[in-house]
């Protein structure tokens, strides 16, 4: 007993000899810091998973980070009159919180990007096929974040060096010029592309993942928006040969919009946003970065903006009629009503009887006499793009983050209209151009164009500007884009084209039926969103709570309502003349 009591005195004080020499250092797995994590593929893996998370958040794509960009195109109108009804008449305040929402989220996702891409070193060719992938992966998504920004708010600070986040300075970053941020998104989807594999070479993998193919794609589109079109054609023309995968359209339209392995991450789909299915996401709402769960819906709440008030959605947002005589102008070759039409716009129409799903509203069968409007009060035509309304997978929406239908961000069709425009702008009306954009046409069973009934670029660019395009798209993200690009908003008469377009009946009655710009103003019930255009509201002002944070930030032509046909005009760019297409 005295031996064992002498022995335990002798470790106790060599024990407490050794911590007097030298203190124990812990570290706890945890609670891992800057320092110890991020120099392995595995962790980095992580940072993946967290930059892809932030694209779906509610400022990014899950809801108002979509939804903003819909209200701003001309085949869309806010028919809440409330919620969203800045962002649809183009005169957004400073101070107007929800503005910077996608501020928020795109920045966390920059972050994130930031952090991993420090950790993947300047020499690409140094890096294992693994780490090639993780790399080409966060210049992507850093790409598409500021391509995002540059979209919506114009001139925001461009931060790319992770090391730079160690003083206020480097943090508080002053604002970019437009192009300086779209330069560096062009080089960040450049280099992407030779990192990344094709969709066919990552084969599992690239399920749901940004691939060579996406990155080439929104290389293209970023080109673009900077009338670099000869650029942007030699890129599509490459996705069209299958350099980067192959791509085809889906012989069903409406495949490109409903939920289930069967249709999403489809052979038409450059690059989608990931949401859980119905009956397998969690019960937790994530509305802000720091609402994190593990029980999270993972879905968005698109469908609640879009689907009708008696379906129990918000009836946010409306189709505008000017859409729906669109579609309703052109008959397929057999005489049916345009199938983009029954997934764009979610009308009863005799056509659809044995049409799909049939005239369905979330599994109620719709009648000649019915009156489904968007909103209760104020109607509209509802939306039907990624929600359920056909598909009748439930009878009544669950409203919040809970819609389990892919954002397809960009599709094959988006490719080969963009070819169209951009072998126009190059060449002029070509057969091959006219071939692109028939592709398009056929899958939706309408005649072919003909060369010879376009003699001029501008015929043919009206053509696919306000025919072929909002046809395709319609209610989808882009459009708002598209006429900050083209130059609408700077050319009286492209205006008020736009505000004929974006003319709309506050009436649960005639929804359907045409409307006169001229008469807003007469007609109480008529109104058009693009009345309210202030100039420079193209874009959304930098929010005056992020100015107030950050001294070095200012404003752009949203909150100094500057006209920006200067910058335009300068570039030598033009706004194309409107060409009467039924001549």
């Amino acid at each position: 007993m005295k031996q064992y009591k002498l022995s335990l005195a002798l470790l106790l004080g060599l024990g407490m000899f050794v911590s007097c020499g030298e203190k124990l250092e812990l570290v706890n797995p945890n609670q891992q810091t800057t320092q110890t994590f991020g120099f392995n593929a595995e962790d980095l893996e992580e940072s993946v998973i967290a930059a892809y998370n932030h694209i779906r958040m509610e400022g990014s794509y899950a809801r108002v980070g979509y939804t903003i960009d819909v209200c701003r195109g001309d085949e869309a109108w806010n028919a809440s009159q409330v919620w969203y009804l800045p962002f649809d008449d183009l005169n957004v305040a400073v101070t107007e919180g929800i503005a910077s929402w996608p501020w928020r989220e795109w920045y966390y996702t920059i972050n994130v990007c930031n952090f991993g891409i420090s950790r993947c070193g300047d020499d690409d060719t140094k890096l294992s096929q693994q780490m090639r992938r993780i790399k080409g992966q966060m210049l992507f998504l850093r790409g598409l974040a500021y391509y995002n920004l540059a979209g919506y708010y114009q001139n925001p600070p461009l931060i790319t060096d992770y090391s730079g986040y160690s003083t206020l300075d480097g943090l508080y970053g002053k604002n970019s010029t437009y192009d300086e941020v779209l330069d560096q998104v062009e080089k960040d989807f450049s280099e992407a592309m030779t990192l990344l594999p094709s969709r066919n070479a990552g084969g599992e993998w690239a399920g749901g993942r940004a691939t060579s193919g996406a990155a080439a794609g929104y290389y293209a589109r970023t080109l673009m928006q900077r009338h670099k079109y000869n650029e942007a054609l030699s890129v599509l023309k490459d996705i069209i040969d299958e350099k980067f995968g192959t791509y085809r359209l889906m012989e069903n339209y409406g495949d490109n919009f409903r939920e289930g392995p069967q249709y999403e991450n489809n052979d038409e789909s450059l690059f989608e946003v990931q949401f859980l299915d119905y009956a397998s996401q969690g019960t937790d709402d994530e509305w802000t970065p720091v609402n994190t769960s593990v029980n999270a819906t993972q879905g968005s709440a698109i469908e609640s903006n879009f689907a009708p008030g008696v379906y129990g959605g918000w009836a946010d947002i409306s189709a505008s009629p000017w859409l729906y005589q669109l579609f309703k102008k052109e008959r397929t070759t057999s005489g049916k009503l345009d199938p983009r039409l029954y997934w764009t716009i979610g009308t009863y129409e005799t056509d659809w009887e044995n049409f799909e799903y049939g005239n369905q509203g979330y599994g109620k069968t719709m009648t000649p006499t019915d009156t489904v409007v968007t909103n209760n009060n104020n109607g509209g035509l509802p939306i039907a793009k990624f929600t359920n309304l056909r598909t009748g997978l439930y009878n009544k929406v669950v409203t919040g983050l809970h819609d389990g239908i892919n954002l397809r961000m960009m599709r094959y069709s988006d490719v080969l209209l963009r070819a169209a425009e951009c072998e126009n702008e190059v060449h002029g009306p070509t057969q091959k151009a006219i071939d692109w954009i028939n592709l398009v046409r056929n899958r939706a069973g309408l005649a072919s164009l003909r060369l010879s009934d376009y003699p001029t670029g501008d015929k043919l660019f009206e053509q696919i500007a306000n025919v072929e395009r909002p046809k395709e798209f319609g209610c989808e993200f882009g459009r708002g884009l598209d006429l900050i690009r083209w130059g609408f908003f700077y050319s009286n008469e492209r205006l008020l084209q736009l505000k004929e377009h974006g003319t709309f009946r506050r009436s649960v009655h005639r929804a359907k039926e045409p409307v006169d710009y001229t008469q807003v103003g007469i007609d109480s019930e008529l109104k058009s969103s693009y009345d309210g255009f202030v100039q420079g509201h193209e874009f959304l002002p930098i929010v005056q709570t992020l100015s107030n944070k950050n001294p070095n930030l200012k404003g752009n032509s949203a909150n100094y309502s500057i006209n920006n046909a200067t910058y335009f005009q300068e570039k030598g760019w033009t706004v194309h003349p409107i060409v009467n297409l039924d001549n």
